[in-house]
């Protein structure tokens, strides 16, 4: 604790950078994710390509990505953007098959119900499926978060300053304090993130909640589906 107290603005610079590398690729990964999961829809062999090899991604160790792709978009090895393409990139292996099966699980009803009110495919897919794709979406995104929150701390191995960084100092500083501290603040952020995921989700999706009996009475309560 006396360590932590010592060092408070560090944290909270480590933190920072941690969020500036972890939040970008969250978002990418579910903006490329979702159009990809579409196409994946247009035949089974583009399906296979799509998820299997989005799947892939996750097999490519992670500090080789790292070292490796400066080499394709120009960027240096210590670059903020190269940890987020990585990162973004292992997003994709899981959001991109969560994705598909979102979809996939759609009803067919209240499609072909849209498509006879004269819905358009893409008014059709915004409106209605989407809407309906979203609990299943958010399952996967809440995933993506928490995985790359972890991720993230392996740029540190490189030099590049995240949580992770407090992980390799200490460790090599024989301060078991500064790795503890690094995995508590890795641990508290996912949970920190997947909350606010949850509870953007819930804002954004209110009909997912339902109505159950409350324990006192005839009265219900909100909870979440």
């Amino acid at each position: 604790m006396t360590w932590v107290l010592a060092n408070l603005p560090l944290l909270g610079q480590y933190t920072l950078a941690h969020l500036t590398q972890a939040v970008p690729a969250i978002i990418a990964t579910f903006l490329l994710a979702v159009p990809a999961a579409r196409l994946a829809r247009l035949s089974r062999p583009v399906r296979s390509l799509l998820v299997t090899g989005s799947s892939l991604l996750y097999a490519i160790p992670s500090l080789a990505l790292f070292i490796v792709l400066p080499l394709i978009i120009g960027t240096g090895v210590r670059d903020t953007l190269n940890v987020i393409v990585a990162l973004t990139l292992y997003g994709l292996a899981l959001m991109v098959p969560a994705a598909v099966e979102a979809l996939e699980s759609v009803d067919r009803g209240p499609l072909a119900a849209a498509t006879a009110m004269g819905m358009g495919i893409e008014r059709r897919f915004l409106t209605v499926e989407l809407p309906l794709a979203g609990p299943a979406l958010l399952a996967g995104l809440r995933v993506v978060t928490v995985s790359t929150i972890s991720l993230t701390t392996v740029g540190a191995v490189l030099g590049v300053r995240s949580l992770g960084f407090l992980f390799t100092d200490g460790f090599q500083r024989g301060l078991w304090s500064e790795v503890l501290s690094g995995l508590v603040l890795t641990v508290a952020l996912a949970l920190i993130l997947d909350l606010l995921v949850v509870a953007v989700g819930r804002l954004l999706m209110p009909w997912t909640r339902r109505r159950r009996p409350s324990n006192t009475g005839g009265e219900t309560e909100e909870a979440a589906a």
